[in-house]
């Protein structure tokens, strides 16, 4: 075990750590019960050392420092409970619960004594701190069945299947110790007095055991300020142990000890362990339980640790098949890695939605439903990002993955992406990842688009899609429309409007070597190329073809885009050869002639174009080489 106590270069221990326990005290301070199981887990540690801070200790940099590790909670009465917030937000972690924290008395049996009144402190402030401490456990371990349903009892939401019972946990060197004891006692006479144990915490209830055995005659002694070792020997002399104590105590481990011992027990219904089956049992089966703990709460953490959490993927259609998109490459692709693919149709009319059904029928992944839209309504463009918040909201596993459908997942990508969100930091709740944006057929990879989007997300109910709150405006018929600088479709929060915080691997130095490229740097445009192969061998993404079938794409533009951009911006915009960013002519003058003539001649002579501004064969636009191949999935034949 690594220990702030011992080591002098503790900064490095607590950054090689894998695992962080924190606890009031130590073992070499304080050999208590709590003390003495969190010592023994330590010891059987199936991740490496185990790094030993105590409670007051901890602080925002070893928060901020420990997000990739695994905490463990105990006894915690010392720590600054102001960090509460920064630990549920950043830290995966467990907690060992030894008593009753959600009061302030740690019992509620105490409360009621000091203050005449029930203890109602899970309704108060403080109580439900403590509670949103517990809920963002990944799992509770509890000390008995009665201290558990307790908890449930004020915290519903604390289920049986975020707890699990553990017990007093013991070193097999102390288990091995006691049982040389009981063997040495079956050997000699013992005392004929009860030991009863000497404490000057209310709750072990000293003084009442003492009377109750005087009162029925039985002599007693007191055991108290003794090693742990010396106590065990101490109290396998006498003949029996009396424990009685005031309120509920979760799993006292004098309790055990003592039948262990094969010590006569006189005890009491707030001993909360002594009703289980596993206490009732014969000594050989209680020690394996006791044995087992460390399984079960080593074997808990290991889940964990090699979890792979569940994927929903999602994307939306609409006419998928009369605009020719890969959508089945697409949904196939998503097919490879998510636990659950939902594809919302829009209403589509071409036979797209009938074909989605008749393989969501085939395939048991597949969740396929129609909310149609009146897409000729006025603000048409605002349905896009509702669209895919419907999509998202049917979605059930951990993780949700966006994908639009002229997107494909590369097969290299696929298994790689539930271990990126498995190791993603508890506080990360978005990330972009890298887009592949071809270029027509030769596969010219853009570089006047930002090379990411927004991908992959935590599964939370307070993220949707559409219009961020800084953006959003109604018109004089009270409808939304947004100001530039939105698609309808960005993260946001459903009750706020306000974006949702994304990390990206993009960074200012990545975009200032982007800039230097599209100004003509030719040194820039190959360390930008570089950086990017490196960046797709490296990070899931997708590759996006929305430009590789230029010809649709302009198509796209006269029958549906410009019509969107007026939609979404509330913009009114007629039909001329100014406003046609393609052609010196009018779209209803446009040729399908004069299309395929301008697709052949933008994949041949350009890399890239944004068409906020009418195209410019002059200016040459460059590109990118991606040296990985074309996903597998768009090389494959589908029938469509």
């Amino acid at each position: 075990m690594l220990s702030p106590f011992n080591n002098d270069d503790t900064k490095n221990d607590f950054q090689n750590s894998k695992v962080v326990f924190v606890s009031d005290v130590h073992r070499d301070d304080y050999a208590g019960g709590a003390e003495l199981s969190t010592d023994a887990l330590t010891k059987t540690s199936v991740l490496g050392d185990v790094y030993f801070l105590r409670s007051k200790e901890l602080t925002t940099e070893h928060i901020s420092n420990g997000s990739q590790k695994i905490w463990v909670f105990f006894n915690f009465t010392s720590m600054n409970l102001d960090l509460i917030p920064a630990i549920v937000a950043n830290c995966n972690y467990f907690i060992v619960e030894f008593d009753y924290k959600f009061c302030k008395y740690r019992s509620i049996e105490k409360h009621e004594a000091d203050t005449n009144s029930p203890c109602d402190c899970h309704n108060d402030k403080y109580g439900m701190f403590m509670s949103s401490f517990f809920a963002g456990s990944e799992h509770i371990f509890y000390m008995s069945q009665a201290q558990r349903v307790v908890y449930q009892e004020r915290f519903p939401f604390l289920t049986n299947e975020k707890t699990s019972i553990l017990s007093s946990i013991f070193d097999v060197s102390d288990l091995e110790y006691v049982e040389r004891l009981r063997k040495a006692r079956e050997e000699n006479a013992t005392l004929p007095e009860y030991v009863v144990l000497g404490s000057n915490s209310w709750i072990k209830g000293t003084e009442v055991t003492q009377k109750y055995l005087a009162d029925q005659q039985i002599d007693s002694v007191i055991l108290s300020g003794l090693s742990y070792h010396d106590m065990l020997r101490e109290l396998s002399t006498y003949t029996g142990l009396a424990f009685m104590p005031l309120g509920g105590d979760t799993c006292p481990r004098i309790v055990i000890e003592a039948k262990l011992l094969g010590l006569e027990l006189i005890l009491n219904e707030n001993v909360q362990h002594a009703s289980e089956d596993w206490f009732n049992k014969p000594l050989d089966e209680v020690e394996s339980y006791l044995l087992d703990t460390h399984n079960r709460f080593w074997n808990r953490i290991l889940e964990f640790v090699e979890r792979l959490p569940t994927v929903s993927g999602y994307t939306t259609v609409r006419n998928v098949i009369e605009q020719k998109y890969p959508w089945r490459q697409s949904i196939n692709s998503l097919l490879s890695f998510c636990d659950e693919v939902v594809v919302i149709d829009g209403g589509s009319d071409d036979g797209s939605y009938e074909k989605l059904l008749e393989w969501e029928k085939e395939e048991q992944k597949l969740v396929v439903k129609q909310v149609a839209r009146d897409w000729s309504s006025k603000r048409f463009s605002v349905f896009d990002g509702l669209q895919k918040a419907e999509a998202r909201a049917l979605c059930t596993s951990d993780w949700c993955w966006q994908q639009d459908i002229d997107e494909v997942v590369h097969e290299e990508d696929a298994p790689r992406i539930k271990k990126l969100a498995a190791n993603l930091p508890k506080a990360m709740h978005l990330l972009a990842l890298p887009v592949v944006e071809y270029w027509g057929d030769k596969g010219k990879v853009r570089v006047d688009v930002n090379p990411w989007k927004w991908r992959l997300s935590r599964n939370l109910d307070h993220i949707t899609h559409g219009i961020p709150d800084e953006l959003r405006n109604y018109d004089d018929s009270g409808e939304l429309y947004a100001s530039p600088g939105t698609d309808g479709c960005d993260y946001i929060d459903k009750d706020t409007n306000r974006r949702i915080a994304f990390s990206t691997f993009y960074t200012p130095d990545a975009h200032n070597v982007r800039n230097s490229a599209l100004q003509g740097s030719a040194e820039a445009l190959v360390a930008y190329e570089k950086w990017i192969n490196a960046v797709v061998q490296e990070l899931p993404g997708v590759h996006h073809y929305s430009w590789f079938d230029l010809e649709r794409k302009i198509n796209t533009y006269k029958n549906y885009w410009s019509k969107h951009w007026q939609s979404i911006f509330n913009m009114e915009q007629k039909d001329t050869a100014e406003s046609n960013m393609f052609f010196d002519k009018p779209w209803n003058e446009v040729s399908d002639e004069d299309i395929t003539s301008l697709a052949e001649k933008m994949e041949s002579e350009m890399g890239g174009w944004i068409f906020h501004n009418k195209i410019d064969f002059s200016k040459a636009t460059p590109y990118i080489k991606i040296e990985r191949n074309h996903p597998i999935f768009m090389e494959e034949k589908v029938d469509e």
